[in-house]
């Protein structure tokens, strides 16, 4: 798939106006940066009926599409964050638990009176000292929305030669192409074949496609990259 193939800005933009959008966008992507989507990439429908025969509900048809379609791609779903399996899945203080933070300093779920909406919202939950003070609060609007930021970042985040991290001191240069909006405290940028998401406006991860472009990518922007 060359660059004409893959659009990227158009088929972000499409992923937050419907579920299709957000999986042709996870498709695409998968393909572009990595390899396509096969027919073992996702969970099968037993798997996902036991779960919710064990937990006792019914799961967000949003979210049987994503197990479905790349449930089981480590690459997009388990590089630094880790998607549960479907008899990981659990509920925690009223909500379903979907996915957890590497060390288990956060989560993310689906409240359980949401649980009938095909799309629901998502909700975050930070891992505290003081156990009174955890809450579940807002975070995406579309579980779908969730899964497709989920799937550009663990694939930016996962452990490959041609991916860099860099502290950012200042703005990126103009030779970067800002992108459509796409997951919380997310910024995404793109260059000549490189990819760069950056977090919280102060840590830059960027994925290349060829070590070429890397190397262009430490001269457009110098400092102190973690691999160079």
């Amino acid at each position: 798939m060359d660059e004409t193939e893959f659009d990227i800005p158009a088929a972000m933009a499409e992923s937050v106006r419907s579920r299709a959008g957000a999986w042709a966008l996870v498709r695409g992507f998968a393909a572009y940066w990595g390899e396509p989507l096969g027919p073992g990439d996702g969970f099968t429908d037993a798997e996902l009926d036991a779960a919710e025969r064990r937990l006792g509900l019914r799961l967000p048809v949003a979210l049987r599409e994503a197990y479905r379609l790349f449930g089981r791609r480590a690459d997009l779903t388990s590089s630094q964050d880790v998607l549960l399996t479907p008899d990981e899945l659990h509920v925690l203080d009223g909500a379903l638990v979907y996915r957890a933070e590497n060390q288990a300093c956060a989560h993310w779920g689906v409240l359980l009176d949401d649980l009938g909406r095909e799309d629901p919202p998502t909700v975050g939950r930070l891992d505290l000292a003081d156990k009174s003070q955890e809450r579940w609060e807002p975070w995406e609007e579309r579980f779908s929305t969730a899964a497709a930021a989920m799937a550009m970042t663990e694939k930016l985040l996962e452990d490959h030669e041609l991916t860099d991290f860099l502290h950012l001191d200042e703005d990126l240069p103009d030779g970067l192409r800002e992108l459509p909006a796409l997951g919380r405290n997310l910024r995404w940028y793109q260059g000549p074949e490189v990819l760069v998401g950056v977090a919280e406006g102060a840590w830059m991860v960027a994925r290349a496609r060829t070590p070429q472009a890397l190397e262009a990518l430490y001269e457009a922007v110098p400092g102190d990259w973690m691999g160079e």
